[in-house]
């Protein structure tokens, strides 16, 4: 452990289990970072490596909560809404007895928290985790703590109890104990919120996890809603639900920038169209297709297509989300147009591309969340014209593993998913995704061994500190290219521009991203997902293949 870098703190509210142990996984993984992860689960039974099959009772089928196997030590447990998950992902220090060691400063947090509460907490002989009313004759299990510690660095972490539906505890022996009760705090009589309860931990963390060195600086961030500044207009009848989003993420929306103020010169890009970009958009319009280029009016349109490059919208025009910046229609979507694919590989073909990007509106309407079209596009485009990279800009298929994994056997050149803005935005700027879900989806391409690539908006009312560490958590579970663009609204009806990032902050984040290790980083104000994508494709791969040239020496 390094004890002078800050702990990074992430508070992601509801996270699924899977998505969750892929983002430990990734993060696990890099030794330059150390994370405290602090999230809720949707209801879900873990099964420890020492979990007896008798201590799941019949009556969990009735429950409908996943079941699944966990890596960590211990037995069964329950993680469901109304309890605080911790997953500390950190360097422990080595030794004997290092690990009941760890568990120990575990156990200490949630007993001083506990404390801070007003709650008395101790340990229990042979049984590990945090115990309430250990001075009568009923003690009972408040926090559930199990831990696993690999080449010196930990995963997993504790459960604390807080307003959490404790009859779910009733369809299992909790932790293998079939003669100890469990509790929460709100069963316990201490009525407090999640937040402040994450609050609490948050307060203790940096002296707990310096190991008895001096206390570590914390780097924290919340994709709750947190600030809930402007409360009045978050309450406020008649107040749009864009801006009442905007207001709980701590954004005043009555400094942002006027819809017809005049944008600054660096934004003001001529759209150079000759006689070549004619012809191909005639190409496009004779096949039936969509190319982002120009439904998003891209100023960079001329400069990619000549370079080679350039990215088709499949699975429709019409998106079942409705992400705050943007401009693709949202009514009921149609049926996928089966022919779509070798139509795209066709014009893959007549453009000569040596590039091509291909992307989709989300699909949640789909049983795979469109992942099908992307497989069948690759495929046809690869048929096609196989000297041709194909880069693919996916949603995230609701975090479903069998659609991403079928999109990653089709082994594209490059894997890109746009986390679009920082933590504390997510649910202002799009509500139906998630901060935690966008990285575990990037974590399981780059687990698949796919080059990785995703894409931040600036000028959302985000700050250069909150950029830096999302560039950080990016890099931490593997993207190998990242850009980073002005966000410019595409109507009355969108996110307002909080403000102008000016190039020289563009070049601060550039050289910062390039200062951690990504084989590309492209910032500008007019810089877009797709922009100069060969020109970062042929960096990350000469990148991976100078790794392997080391690695092999």
């Amino acid at each position: 452990m390094t004890a002078d870098r800050p702990l990074r703190v992430r508070w992601l509210g509801s996270v699924r289990y899977a998505e969750a142990a892929d983002l430990q996984r990734a993060l696990h993984a890099q030794h330059e970072s150390d994370y405290l992860l602090l999230l809720e689960h949707p209801s879900v039974y873990t099964l420890g490596v020492r979990t007896k099959p008798a201590h799941l009772l019949p009556t969990i089928s009735s429950t409908r909560a996943e079941v699944v196997r966990a890596d960590r030590g211990g037995d069964v447990t329950f993680h469901g809404p109304g309890q605080l998950v911790c997953y500390p992902i950190v360097d422990v220090p080595g030794g004997p007895g290092s690990i009941p060691r760890y568990v120990h400063t575990i156990e200490q947090l949630v007993i001083d928290v506990l404390a801070d509460l007003g709650l008395p907490a101790g340990r229990l002989d042979d049984y590990p985790g945090v115990w309430v009313g250990l001075g009568g004759a009923e003690p009972r299990k408040i926090c559930a703590i199990g831990v696993r510690v690999d080449r010196g660095r930990s995963r997993h972490g504790f459960a604390l109890n807080v307003k959490t539906d404790l009859s779910m505890f009733g369809h299992i022996v909790p932790c293998g104990i079939p003669d100890k009760a469990v509790t929460s705090l709100a069963a316990e009589g201490i009525d407090v919120s999640l937040r402040e309860v994450v609050d609490l931990v948050c307060a203790r963390a940096g002296e707990a996890f310096a190991f008895g060195r001096p206390a570590r600086e914390l780097e924290r961030q919340d994709c709750a809603y947190t600030q809930a500044q402007g409360g009045d207009v978050a309450a406020a009848v008649g107040v749009r639900p864009l801006e009442r989003r905007l207001a709980a993420a701590g954004v005043d929306s009555s400094a942002a920038v006027a819809i017809r103020e005049r944008k600054p010169d660096f934004l003001r890009a001529p759209l150079r169209i000759g006689g070549e970009v004619l012809g191909l958009r005639s190409t496009l319009k004779g096949l039936g297709l969509v190319t982002v280029c120009e439904e998003a009016g891209c100023p960079n349109l001329s400069e990619c297509w000549a370079d080679g490059t350039a990215t088709f919208m499949i699975n429709g025009e019409r998106c079942t989300r409705a992400c705050g910046f943007c401009l693709v229609d949202t009514r009921h979507p149609f049926p996928p147009d089966r022919g779509e694919p070798s139509r795209v590989a066709e014009a893959v073909r007549s453009m000569g591309l040596a590039h091509a990007v291909v992307t989709a509106v989300a699909r949640d309407d789909l049983e795979d969340g469109g992942a099908g079209g992307f497989v069948r596009t690759i495929e046809a485009i690869r048929a096609e014209c196989p000297g041709t990279a194909v880069e693919v800009l996916i949603p995230d298929c609701k975090g479903e593993e069998a659609p991403l994994e079928a999109i990653f056997a089709a082994r594209p050149e490059v894997l890109n998913h746009n986390v679009e803005t920082v933590a504390r935005l997510q649910r202002a700027v799009r509500p139906s995704a998630s901060y935690a879900r966008s990285l575990a989806v990037l974590a399981r391409a780059k687990r698949a061994g796919l080059t990785t690539k995703s894409s931040v908006m600036v000028g959302l009312g985000e700050t250069a500190e909150e950029m830096r560490s999302t560039l950080v958590d990016l890099r931490a579970v593997g993207v190998d290219i990242v850009t980073i663009g002005q966000y410019l609204r595409p109507s009355a009806r969108h996110l307002p521009v909080a403000r102008w990032w000016t190039p020289a902050e563009f070049a601060e984040l550039a050289e910062f991203g390039r200062g951690l290790g990504f084989a590309h980083v492209e910032a500008s104000p007019l810089t877009r997902s797709s922009y100069h994508a060969r020109r970062a494709a042929s960096a990350a791969a000469a990148g991976a293949a100078e790794l392997a040239g080391s690695a092999v020496s």
